[in-house]
C-alpha cells in the first residue's frame, strides 16, 4: 500500500453538503463524544468532522485537529471561525514524521482516525502517538474508506493498534469505510 496523502485541492470535494448524506457527521461522532471532552483529530482536512466534533464537545471541550497539509489546516480554520467554533478547535501543521503531539500525553479522551491512517507512512508509529496522547479507558474510532483500503490492509493497522495497547471494542456500521472502535486499557 502507496502512503500518499489526499492532495489539498480534494478537501474541498470532501466538505461538500451532500457528504452528509453518505456521512454524516452528528450520526458518526454523537455515540462517542460528549461535553467537556479533549478530542483529537489526525488529518482533518478542512474539517468535515471538526466542527461537529466541536459542537459535541461544547465550550468546556476541545478539538485537536492535526494536519500535515497548511491549506488544509488553513481553510479548517476559517470555516471554524465562521460557525463561531475556533476556541474550541486548536489546529496545528505536523511534520511529516509524525503528529506531533507528545504535549497531549495522557490527556486525550477520544480519537477520531477517519481516513487517515493509510496516509500515515507506519501505521504502528500513528497507533503508538495515539495510545500515549490517550486517557486510560479513552476511544478510537478508526475508519478507513474501503475504496481505498482493502480488508486485509485494515486488519494490519488493528493489529498495529492492539501492539500499541488499543483494543477491539467493537465494529460499528460506517458508510462506505471498514471501521473499528477502539479502547485504550
Amino acid at each position: 500500500m502507496t502512503h500518499r496523502v489526499c492532495p489539498w485541492w480534494l478537501g474541498y470535494w470532501l466538505i461538500s453538503p451532500l457528504r452528509k448524506y453518505g456521512q454524516n457527521p452528528h450520526s458518526i461522532l454523537a455515540p462517542y463524544v460528549h461535553e467537556g471532552m479533549t478530542v483529537l483529530e489526525p488529518g482533518p482536512g478542512m474539517g468535515h468532522f471538526t466542527l461537529e466534533l466541536a459542537r459535541l464537545v461544547g465550550p468546556s471541550g476541545r478539538v485537536i485537529a492535526v494536519d500535515v497539509q497548511p491549506r488544509m489546516i488553513g481553510r479548517l480554520k476559517r470555516r471554524a471561525a465562521k460557525a463561531s467554533l475556533l476556541d474550541r478547535v486548536d489546529v496545528r501543521v505536523a511534520p511529516a514524521e509524525s503528529m506531533g503531539i507528545a504535549d497531549l500525553y495522557n490527556s486525550v479522551d477520544f480519537t477520531l482516525a477517519f481516513a487517515v491512517v493509510h496516509e500515515f507512512p507506519e501505521a504502528g508509529r500513528f497507533f503508538a502517538e495515539v495510545a500515549a496522547a490517550s486517557k486510560p479507558g479513552a476511544a478510537v474510532l478508526v475508519a478507513e474508506p474501503n475504496g481505498h483500503v482493502k480488508a486485509a490492509a485494515f486488519d494490519s493497522e488493528l493489529q498495529a493498534a492492539a501492539a500499541a495497547g488499543l483494543r477491539l471494542v467493537e465494529r460499528p456500521s460506517v458508510r462506505h469505510s471498514h471501521a473499528a472502535l477502539l479502547k485504550k486499557s
